[in-house]
């Protein structure tokens, strides 16, 4: 067999191989696989499962063919660390509180040095972070405006739970001398210090379920108290990160009916640079397996399509935003 024969016939299978190859979808090829890194939160934390959730509802469209996505979860520090992330391009997608991405966006508060973020661009909110109000039983406390006088735990300085009761308490004209005793502690030790009679009420701005809720509610007789009123509607109105949020009924023992309150929601935050069918496909993914979407985790169990387009403060992406129009979402 000559030479010539054989190279002729190398350039024959190469050219039948790259036209059989050429002609197969492109998900087959893998030509057009594209990856996108969703940023969380710590590994303990609803941050990281959620984005697992939607990690897996992306690859549950890719293996039915709708499109060559390949998700991927990252753990990381959470919303400051997840926007300093998006605005390098370390990251396609982050999980970002509401709060945090309005003064990303702005330029205000932590992010006042790197200034406002225009190329943030939302794509749906999450579960929300419930402005949570804990009081023992016997203190008489039954709405927020009766924790004048009493024993109060402000939260940690510098903390997401201390700035916002902060926040709340501005537009109450209240200052910590407005209470008996005006403690900081931390997260984990807020529970102990109400059972054990040191505080009358404590404040925790957190998705629930809640282990450090479910402590003091098993623990002593205590419950959750409503955050509403003129004030708050005034409070909300101006920080509009805020909206309303709803504890559900018997999720803890004291608290039998639903509790009305506000809060930060969690949202899925992505920038300019990620390419309109991608963010249109990973929204599909979430919104067109809904159902299945919630019950993957607890903290999810309350989101509506309606309200999972609510706390946002950056502009839709343009992919998200097509995929809500088709949907009648957006109108």
């Amino acid at each position: 067999m000559s030479r010539f024969f054989l190279k002729s016939l190398a350039l024959a299978v190469a050219i039948i191989f790259g036209a059989c190859l050429y002609s197969l979808p492109a998900a087959a090829q893998g030509a057009k696989q594209q990856f996108v890194t969703i940023g969380t939160g710590g590994v303990t934390g609803v941050y990281y499962p959620v984005g697992g959730v939607i990690c897996r509802l992306v690859d549950k469209g890719r293996r039915a063919k709708e499109h060559n996505i390949r998700c991927i979860v990252e753990s990381t520090g959470a919303s400051v660390f997840n926007v300093n992330a998006l605005r390098s391009g370390d990251l396609d997608v982050g999980i970002v509180q509401s709060d945090v991405q309005y003064h990303a966006y702005h330029g205000d508060e932590s992010f006042t040095k790197a200034g406002p973020d225009k190329n943030l661009r939302a794509l749906f909110s999450l579960q929300s972070e419930a402005f949570t109000l804990v009081a023992r039983d016997d203190a008489g406390i039954k709405i927020f405006d009766d924790l004048v006088g009493k024993r109060m735990n402000l939260g940690d300085p510098g903390s997401g739970n201390r700035n916002t009761l902060e926040l709340l308490m501005r537009e109450y004209g209240w200052t910590p001398n407005t209470f008996k005793l005006a403690t900081d502690l931390k997260p984990a030790e807020m529970a102990g210090a109400l059972c054990d009679n040191k505080i009358d009420a404590y404040v925790y701005v957190v998705g629930h379920p809640n282990g450090s809720i479910q402590e003091a509610a098993n623990t002593c007789s205590s419950h959750l108290v409503p955050v509403t009123g003129s004030k708050v509607e005034a409070f909300i109105a101006k920080y509009p990160f805020y909206p309303e949020a709803i504890i559900p009924g018997g999720m803890y023992k004291g608290t039998d009916s639903p509790v009305t309150t506000f809060g930060p929601r969690a949202t899925l935050l992505t920038s300019v640079n990620l390419p309109e069918d991608v963010a249109y496909q990973l929204v599909k993914a979430v919104f067109a397996n809904f159902e299945e979407f919630k019950s993957l985790h607890p903290a999810l169990a309350t989101l509506t399509p309606q309200t999972a387009l609510e706390g946002n403060v950056a502009p839709f992406h343009p992919g998200a935003e097509k995929y809500f129009r088709e949907t009648g979402l957006l109108k």
